[in-house]
């Protein structure tokens, strides 16, 4: 096939034809984008990043974890913790905190800036998950959170 052939092949195709469209991993990622870009929006350019912001929600929900556990609870090195924790403690929003039973590990403690940034961040978040959507009703909201932990389930 020339090249003048294929380009008329693909000019002449419906998107929804092609096989990435039957790819839930494709499918996966364009949602991600979709969502990711308003949530930056939303966030502005001092709001905290997804990962960050994960971070946060866990050392608010489970004072004194230490950081081993939370970037096991995460699903990311521990070196890569490194900076999310750096950049918490730069803003204000948790200390890092010797464990009586053994002073050479760290916990995680918010501070009250830190659960402020908290409560602040999800109102914004919920507000963007539930704008985003939109389209879906409650059981189909709840059915596609129950399906992507079932994925997640896969590597943890």
């Amino acid at each position: 096939m020339t090249r003048t052939q294929r380009k008329a092949r693909a000019d002449a195709m419906d998107v929804s034809e092609m096989a990435l469209e039957t790819l839930v991993g494709y499918n996966l990622k364009r949602a991600y984008v979709v969502l990711q870009n308003d949530y930056r929006a939303v966030m502005g350019d001092h709001g905290l990043s997804p990962r960050v912001f994960s971070a946060l929600t866990f050392v608010v929900e489970m004072p004194n974890l230490t950081q081993s556990d939370l970037a096991r609870r995460l699903g990311i090195e521990r070196s890569g913790l490194v900076a999310i924790v750096d950049e918490l403690e730069a803003r204000g929003y948790l200390n890092r905190v010797a464990v009586p039973q053994d002073r050479r590990i760290q916990a995680l403690a918010p501070t009250e800036a830190g659960v402020q940034a908290y409560e602040a961040a999800l109102a914004l978040i919920n507000e963007h998950e539930d704008r985003m959507l939109h389209m879906l009703n409650a059981e189909e909201r709840e059915q596609l959170v129950h399906l992507l932990k079932k994925i997640r389930e896969i590597g943890e």
